[in-house]
């Protein structure tokens, strides 16, 4: 403009802009080297603006660019977006989900250290599927059958009786043929397990204390980045409602007129609205539902002691989706062997579980979270696959 050309810079702290009385010959996605005087600049959005003197182009593209960088609000298409992810994860606002969610990985391990919890990495290869069922992926292993881990919970909970409490980041393997704005394939799950509990609740407490101090890093660190998406977040509440399953349902029907479909626990509607009622009811974007069906929960849950088809398992939903799952685990031999009979599951492969539990497991329990679903939710993502650096889905291996 007038001679002088502006120029939108940007390195690992951010993006802001430098000015040169001259023309540059750069052109979009260049790597360059400036060398100028940092001037204060309030009508900047950084707050300060770099007067250029030289600039060297250190590397430049041998091709244009697929869409254009510069533009603030970045609403590609999904397939776009994720076809081209090596470059659309350069711009400020993709960025910005990642930069947040580095926040909450470090929040969660902080949380769970301040909780007294150890870290553990437990294997992805298996002999045994370890949640049985149908949602595995089979592999070859040297001639034998293996499965990827579709979590770590048998592990999990054999660490239990060493150190009582653990945790664990890490990958999570789901065969399951999803077309949906929630399913991925393979995600990063947040998982705990801790011993010597009273009951479920005290895994309910445990957990919303951390997820409490999660929020709060997202508020102290990630302002900048809950900004360029409008997100303005409300406090976790200190003690997060608490509803039976069965209850939820009833509420909903009443009052929205909703039936959840016969052959499921919960629906993505049902959960939705569960998240309206207790919104309405009790202003508070969580809520946890307790007490699934044992139908519908794996073998190791335990069973309500007042009611044998439920259990003391439960979910976390936060804006009306399910971001945790967990329970307290049958810690006796004896009913956890008759829950996999019941179930029709095989003790082939799990030995090494089983056996663990003739030797006095205390009473325990945990959960897992979805990492990405929390950022989809925070932000208000059209997808969890926009929460995924490189996401596998039922058709995505690449890139």
């Amino acid at each position: 403009m007038g001679g002088i050309s502006f120029v939108q810079v940007q390195d690992y702290s951010g993006r802001t802009q430098a000015v040169f009385e001259t023309e540059i010959p750069s052109k979009m996605g260049d790597a360059v080297e400036i060398i100028g005087m940092v001037k204060e600049e309030p009508r900047s959005k950084s707050g300060f603006e770099l007067q250029g003197k030289e600039v060297g182009i250190i590397s430049t593209s041998v091709e244009e660019y697929p869409f254009d960088l510069a533009k603030p609000k970045f609403d590609l298409q999904l397939t776009t977006l994720l076809d081209n992810r090596p470059l659309s994860l350069r711009h400020p606002k993709v960025q910005a989900i990642f930069k947040l969610y580095d926040i909450l990985l470090e929040a969660y391990e902080a949380a769970m250290r301040e909780e007294g919890f150890t870290e553990i990495k437990t294997p992805k290869l298996l002999e045994a599927a370890s949640e049985g069922g149908a949602n595995f992926f089979k592999i070859d292993y040297f001639g034998r059958n293996a499965y990827l881990a579709q979590s770590p919970q048998l592990y999990k909970q054999i660490m239990v009786g060493v150190f009582e409490r653990v945790f664990e980041i890490g990958s999570v393997f789901r065969a399951e043929p999803h077309f949906t704005t929630r399913h991925v394939n393979e995600y990063i799950g947040l998982d705990a397990e801790m011993g010597f509990i009273k009951d479920y609740t005290d895994i309910t407490a445990a957990l919303n204390r951390v997820i409490a101090k999660i929020f709060r890093a997202f508020t102290l660190k990630g302002g900048q980045y809950l900004k360029e998406y409008g997100v303005e977040l409300t406090e976790v509440p200190e003690k997060i409602p608490h509803v039976k399953l069965s209850e939820a349902k009833i509420k909903i029907q009443n009052k929205y007129n909703y039936y959840v479909p016969e052959g499921t626990d919960i629906d993505p509607e049902g959960e939705r609205l569960i998240g309206r009622y207790i919104k309405e009811e009790f202003n508070s974007d969580f809520v946890f539902l307790t007490h699934y069906p044992f139908e519908t929960r794996p073998f190791y849950t335990m069973r309500s002691a007042e009611n044998k088809n439920e259990t003391y398992g439960f979910d976390l939903l936060y804006k009306g989706m399910e971001i945790a799952t967990g329970g307290q685990r049958e810690h006796l031999y004896a009913p956890l062997m008759e829950n996999m009979k019941e179930k029709n599951v095989s003790t082939k492969g799990l030995d090494f579980y089983l056996n663990v539990f003739k030797f006095a497991m205390p009473p325990h329990g945990g959960w897992g979270m979805g990492s990405e679903r929390i950022i989809q939710q925070v932000l208000g993502l059209g997808s969890v696959k926009e929460a995924v650096l490189f996401p596998r889905d039922v058709k995505r291996l690449s890139p």
